[in-house]
């Protein structure tokens, strides 16, 4: 990231939002120019075709102090494109929101001053969301349910776009599939102090949505990702070799059964003609045995991949939240 110039950056990824753009613009100035705030406005187009690149040029020259565009080549989704913004972005606080006026730009400053109480993410929380129940408010509310018993951490509302980022705690994070609605669990478990706060929700008056029920699935499967990532990125081994081990002791316990059926069941119950050879022992013995040698080889080439990603870019294994300590003199000084 850039370093920080401003005080505050709003980052705006819109795709096809054609008939928003320049309302939205407007909202946020009437938001933000009462205050003291020195902030920027970073539309970032993701490959519309509808005209809304052509609207976002005209209002950067109009307001070419404050509003910036990025303007993506082709359609690359809403987690690259807030990438993108949060790439280029100045400020030292970062507020996302969705192009679309469903955010209330008034929130802003509400979110600024709830950050200022000591937190590192304010996440904002569509209480009285304007949506429908069975396709968007439904599937949206058992997913955060779950996303919330998964990772520990309680916010009612992760799919909400409007949340108050501190610069710092976005520091090495990458961001791939649908993962932005996950930074408040990233800053979380680096050590964060992450709140949320009831925001407005409005209806759409413009535009087509572009989200549906198929994006759950995308959402809970970039969950296990991260929560694999969080407890096993640095000892894959101890997950694989689990499995592995696991399985190997499947395979014996199948074998013993085998054994069972060979020398005591067949005599005590004078049906010799039923063998192990017909029950599917012998094909569980062989699956168990090759899952858990694989899973623990497995295991041993993530632990390789690993160590050498985090040795060859001289990444840490741990995060420093403060060091207090004395002055450090030259030894010719003592």
């Amino acid at each position: 990231m850039q370093p920080s110039k401003i005080d505050l950056s709003i980052i705006i990824p819109v795709f096809n939002e054609l008939e928003n753009v320049a309302p939205l613009h407007a909202e946020i100035h009437q938001a933000l120019d009462p205050t003291a705030i020195d902030y920027e406005i970073l539309f970032v187009d993701d490959g519309s075709k509808d005209g809304t690149s052509k609207v976002l040029r005209e209002l950067q020259a109009l307001d070419p102090k404050r509003t910036r565009v990025v303007i993506l080549r082709r359609n690359c989704g809403q987690t690259a494109a807030l990438s993108a913004g949060l790439d280029q972005s100045r400020g030292s606080i970062l507020i996302p929101m969705d192009g679309d006026r469903q955010n209330d730009p008034a929130d802003i400053p509400k979110l600024i001053e709830r950050l200022n109480q000591g937190f590192d993410v304010v996440s904002g929380w569509r209480k009285n969301r304007q949506d429908k129940f069975l396709n968007r408010r439904l599937p949206s509310k058992l997913a955060n349910k779950w996303i919330a018993w998964l990772s520990g951490v309680g916010i009612h509302d992760f799919g909400c776009t409007m949340k108050a980022y501190r610069r710092d705690v976005l520091d090495g994070v990458r961001l791939y599939g649908e993962m932005h609605r996950f930074i408040p669990i990233f800053a979380s478990w680096q050590g964060g102090k992450v709140t949320e706060m009831v925001v407005n929700h409005r209806a759409r008056t413009a535009g087509v949505t572009k989200y549906g029920i198929g994006r759950t699935w995308n959402v809970i499967l970039d969950l296990i990702l991260i929560r694999f990532q969080q407890r096993y990125s640095q000892r894959p081994i101890h997950f694989f070799g689990r499995v592995g081990l696991y399985s190997v002791l499947l395979s014996f316990s199948t074998f013993a059964l085998m054994l069972y059926y060979k020398f005591l069941h067949e005599p005590l119950t004078g049906y010799p003609e039923k063998t192990f050879i017909e029950t599917p022992l012998p094909l569980l013995t062989v699956m168990f045995f090759l899952t858990g040698v694989q899973s623990v080889l497995l295991g041993l080439v993530a632990e390789m991949v690993m160590r050498t990603y985090y040795e060859s870019q001289d990444k840490k294994t741990y995060v420093i939240g403060e060091l207090v300590q004395a002055e450090i003199l030259p030894l010719n000084s003592r």
